[in-house]
């Protein structure tokens, strides 16, 4: 026996709950910084922000799996799905698939999960596609299907998922195992728990031809959502696709059978990673807001562009940090004129420096609110840490903030 769902008490997943326990009260945590930072936003910026976060996520559930999407077509068809623009640019069946399942699951994150709705979204996902021979529908080859890499002539299985002919009944047992553990299920789990095992044994089972992983993304997703009674907005995706290998590394550790702590602690850490990045991004849309009302009127064309380009950096910075060689590209203008407009952005306490000469940089800042001391400051701070302590991919990027979101 190889695999897990090969094992006699398949899927009695065992893990130990204790070390997740922490986990999940830091889940229920930080999820109230970050609604309580959403709160802080207008109506018109919290839907800007809902349907970036909702894009990115589905561009970067998207490129984990090797397929890059356009960011132009998918918000403009993000846009057309919330009913808040027409555009009539064509866009692309793969874009237009993927809003659609994207929206689907952010409107209907309460609503029971179903075979008809797994076979619409994978059914979403393959729009467009011509190279598949089963759309919308479980698999039914005799082939087995098998995760491979490597060459043609020696490929390496990464897994075999159960035949076709085992797929009906075990995903009739897996939609009865989430309703069974639903927050008002007989066996209800903690959203943390319940999220990852989710995506686990769907992905254990692979019922379509394709889109396994995006679904079962999905799927855990949807479990967080119904957990917390809201959709997250959690950059899940952004956050595993920075660290691919150790997720792929981490399925097929638990792929191989019982217990499945190691890939439990993986999915909590990771998804915690991805409410932090999230409430960075409200924080530095907080930071936008305010820095423009303050400098309305003071900032001429070029340092506003500049500006617009360190915020929609996001919340992992400027690469390399701004400098006035990138000032000079970006702007289009001579060394005398950037040095002029930096040395004004900082005078008017937009921008920090650091550094001297070659190594100069700058950075955004927003001043402490007028009448209140330094200590109103607090360091608003996403760092994100590669799962299993590798240490070599470690970030930490910071914006100067007021204390709004502690």
């Amino acid at each position: 026996m190889r695999w897990n769902w090969q094992q006699p008490d398949w899927p009695a997943f065992t893990f130990d709950p204790a070390p997740l326990a922490a986990l999940e009260a830091r889940l229920l945590h930080e999820s109230g910084r970050l609604f309580g930072a959403f709160a802080h936003l207008d109506e018109t910026e919290q839907r800007r922000l809902t349907i970036d976060c909702i894009g990115d996520e589905a561009l970067m559930t998207a490129r984990i799996e090797g397929e890059y999407l356009d960011r132009d077509s998918l918000q403009s068809s993000l846009l057309c799905q919330f009913g808040l623009a027409y555009d009539e640019r064509r866009v692309p069946p793969a874009e237009a698939g993927m809003a659609e399942l994207m929206v689907d699951l952010y409107r209907r994150f309460q609503a029971p999960l179903s075979h008809d709705t797994l076979r619409a979204w994978q059914a979403m996902l393959m729009r467009g596609r011509s190279d598949l021979d089963e759309v919308g529908c479980y698999r039914r080859r005799a082939e087995p299907m098998q995760v491979v890499s490597g060459a043609v002539y020696a490929p390496r299985v990464h897994f075999e998922a159960p035949p076709a002919a085992l797929v009906p009944a075990e995903m009739e047992r897996f939609l009865a195992w989430f309703e069974h553990t639903a927050p008002a299920g007989a066996g209800a789990l903690p959203p943390l728990t319940r999220a990852g095992l989710a995506h686990l044994y769907f992905v254990s089972i692979h019922p379509f031809e394709d889109g396994n992983g995006r679904i079962a993304r999905a799927i855990a997703e949807k479990a967080l959502a119904q957990g917390l009674g809201q959709p997250t907005l959690a950059a899940l995706s952004h956050c595993i696709e920075r660290h691919k290998k150790a997720y792929y590394a981490a399925l097929q550790r638990a792929n191989k059978g019982d217990p499945v702590d190691d890939w439990l602690n993986y999915f909590a850490r990771t998804t915690l990673d991805a409410l932090d990045y999230s409430r960075a991004r409200v924080g530095l849309l907080i930071v936008k807001a305010r820095l423009y009302d303050r400098l309305k009127g003071q900032l001429n064309p070029r340092q506003e562009k500049v500006l617009a380009r360190l915020f929609a950096a996001g919340p992992e910075g400027f690469r390399g940090g701004l400098s006035a060689e990138n000032y000079i590209a970006l702007t289009r203008t001579s060394r005398a004129t950037a040095t002029r407009d930096l040395q004004d952005l900082v005078a008017k306490g937009a921008l920090t420096r650091s550094g001297e000469r070659k190594h100069t940089r700058y950075a955004l800042q927003v001043p402490a609110t007028p009448g209140q001391g330094s200590d109103s400051m607090a360091l608003f701070s996403y760092r994100r840490i590669a799962p299993h302590g590798d240490r070599r991919s470690r970030l930490t990027v910071k914006v100067r903030s007021q204390a709004i979101l502690a």
